[in-house]
């Protein structure tokens, strides 16, 4: 999508690199075999990716978000979609929060058999929440900062999001 806006297309580059990240993830946690999984190089590296992408991306992208758009949504009496967005922020930090533990495990060499199957099931359930989120955000709020910011804000709310 083209979007007018620096903010939005800021926004919609970070969504287009996690999306990249999650369909990896997918791709090779749907059918990597879990006696193998722990000696697979290129998913160790994947998993370290994935911590690391919920441990700075995520937060930073949400808080963001949460800081300051969402407030300029409900101004402009699109509040429903800013609820509906934060809901889903939440249901995501939860499932990141089960597993950076699991990826710590992963990058000490601590994680066993169980450990792995509960590992697949977060990341699957991680892709599956954030690709759903980021085509919301691409359907509905990035062309609404398109409408709704001014070129002086939208170049400040770009600069700040740059420099976070």
């Amino acid at each position: 999508m083209n979007f007018s806006r620096q903010t939005s297309r800021a926004l919609h580059e970070d969504h287009r690199a996690n999306l990249q990240l999650l369909g990896r993830a997918e791709q090779m946690f749907a059918k990597a075999p879990r006696a193998q999984a722990s000696r697979d190089p290129e998913l160790l590296k994947l998993v370290a990716a994935l911590a690391q992408h919920l441990q700075q991306d995520v937060d930073r992208h949400f808080g963001f978000e949460e800081r300051e758009l969402f407030s300029r949504l409900r101004e402009a009496g699109d509040g429903g979609i800013a609820m509906l967005l934060s809901e889903e922020h939440e249901a995501i930090r939860a499932v990141a929060e089960e597993l950076a533990p699991l990826a710590g495990g992963v990058a000490s060499g601590s994680l066993d058999g169980a450990g792995w199957d509960t590992l697949k099931a977060c990341v699957l359930e991680l892709v599956e929440r954030q690709v759903s989120h980021i085509q919301k955000e691409e359907m509905a709020l990035l062309p609404m900062l398109d409408d709704l910011l001014d070129d002086e804000t939208d170049r400040q709310l770009a600069f700040d999001y740059a420099a976070s």
